[in-house]
């Protein structure tokens, strides 16, 4: 069985499907209003960007008079899973543990977050 593909985003890319992702499909013109800085973009960088993400497999779009509307192609649980996988290889060696270990030395955790954590753990401690 071929591994699953593996989906890396740049900022703008993502930006774009979280929207679609949101929206569950947008106008070229309304996915610029909706992306952070959008109003700093070209309407033709966000079409040209939506392009190649269709190219990719990312995106398609449907015809609607003049306007093409683009619909996201790959949920969000797959683009994130993908891109988690590609840091925690690449940076941590693939250690759970080594990403965890950073985290919580690198960032202000919360004390409902660290509870979350532990039941999460004690939750994948009881599985099989």
């Amino acid at each position: 069985m071929a591994p699953p593909k593996l989906h890396r985003l740049g900022d703008l890319q993502l930006q774009i499907m979280k929207v679609l992702w949101a929206r569950g499909e947008a106008a070229v013109a309304d996915i610029q209003s909706s992306v952070p800085n959008g109003d700093q973009l070209a309407y033709t960088t966000v079409a040209t960007m939506l392009r190649k993400m269709e190219a990719r497999g990312l995106v398609d779009h449907r015809t609607d008079g003049r306007s093409f509307v683009y619909r996201a192609c790959v949920p969000e649980d797959k683009v994130s899973q993908g891109m988690t996988d590609h840091v925690l290889d690449r940076l941590f060696g693939g250690s759970v543990a080594a990403l965890l270990n950073n985290l919580l030395t690198t960032r202000e955790v919360s004390r409902d977050e660290l509870a979350q954590l532990e039941k999460l753990i004690a939750q994948r401690k009881k599985q099989p």
